[in-house]
């Protein structure tokens, strides 16, 4: 069978490795019989991956190539916020460090793969330079769209995410795109990368699908506030979204802490090939012994979340 080859970058330090296995796991889990997954991991001379398991990811799934690539020192002293490390600007030098490919996925490690990605990897980017999702909580929530309004290039309703992105690689490397990225880089931008691709490829945005990047506020505003977001945000049938959407863990991590979707987390954690039955018990067993020391107003507090208010909360 032919196969139909979707390369992919991910780009994280030894702090990340677990959670970066079962995003990779969840892609390839999810492709269909004919996707091969061509992946690329961006990292820094010194960071230690050693653990990151790729031979076990190769050899379960069968359909992908992993590549490791140094991105040398490059953003050593970059600004960091927010505790997102310097590692989310190697997103920025793809179309400079890649040159395979004159189209490229990039993802964020926080994210579950529930769909393939070749139909979102043929999209017509034209000469836009990137693709991505609208930015549901940086458009509609007032702190935010006040960092929107008071950074110059920004505008609100048209912020767009930078965890999942289709880069143009081609019109990114004859314009020299990469070098406009890192000049802006000492300015210190709140949002980082995000802001940077945002004013910098400002009116050469594709925009894609929520299918393929459901964040936190995403999921938000769709069950409490749906209106805010239908038609200008979503048009996807909603069926669909919520049993194959993507979901994008941009704010709390369920690897840390309990969230809306981490259940769905942790069962793919628990289907992947890495699995360790330690950690996954440490886990509930260390969120139990915080349960058994709190008050007894704050654990009838967390009940009444999770059966009044979670089922709302639960895609």
């Amino acid at each position: 069978m032919a196969k139909n080859i979707i390369p992919i970058v991910f780009a994280f330090d030894e702090n990340l490795i677990v959670p970066a296995e079962v995003c990779i796991s969840s892609l390839l889990a999810s492709a269909k019989p004919d996707t091969f997954y061509d992946i690329f991991i961006l990292h820094a001379d010194g960071t230690d991956l050693s653990t990151f398991e790729a031979e076990t990811l190769k050899s379960t799934y069968g359909n992908c190539n992993i590549t490791f690539r140094s991105v040398g020192n490059a953003f050593d002293n970059a600004f960091e916020i927010r505790n997102i490390t310097k590692a989310t600007y190697y997103r920025l030098l793809i179309p400079q460090i890649i040159t395979e490919y004159d189209k490229i996925i990039y993802a964020d490690v926080d994210i579950i793969f529930r769909n393939d990605l070749s139909e979102v990897y043929s999209t017509e980017l034209g000469n836009n330079y990137i693709a991505a999702t609208y930015d549901i909580g940086m458009n509609l929530i007032d702190g935010w769209k006040k960092h929107i309004v008071k950074t110059p290039g920004l505008e609100i309703g048209s912020y767009i995410q930078a965890g999942f992105l289709i880069f143009n690689c081609k019109k990114l490397r004859d314009n020299d795109m990469v070098s406009t990225f890192c000049d802006m880089i000492p300015h210190k931008y709140k949002f980082q990368d995000q802001d940077i691709l945002n004013i910098s490829c400002a009116n050469r945005i594709t925009i894609l699908p929520w299918y393929y990047n459901i964040t936190n506020n995403t999921l938000y505003f769709l069950n409490h506030e749906p209106e805010m977001i239908i038609p200008k945000y979503i048009s996807s049938n909603f069926s669909k979204v919520k049993q194959l959407g993507n979901l994008h863990f941009n704010g709390q991590k369920p690897w840390k802490e309990y969230c809306v979707n981490f259940d769905i987390w942790w069962e793919f954690y628990r289907k992947s090939p890495l699995y360790d039955e330690k950690y996954h018990f440490d886990f509930f067993y260390n969120k139990l012994d915080e349960y058994d020391h709190l008050t007894l107003w704050k654990r009838v507090k967390i009940l009444l979340r999770f059966f009044v208010f979670g089922r709302k909360h639960k895609l």
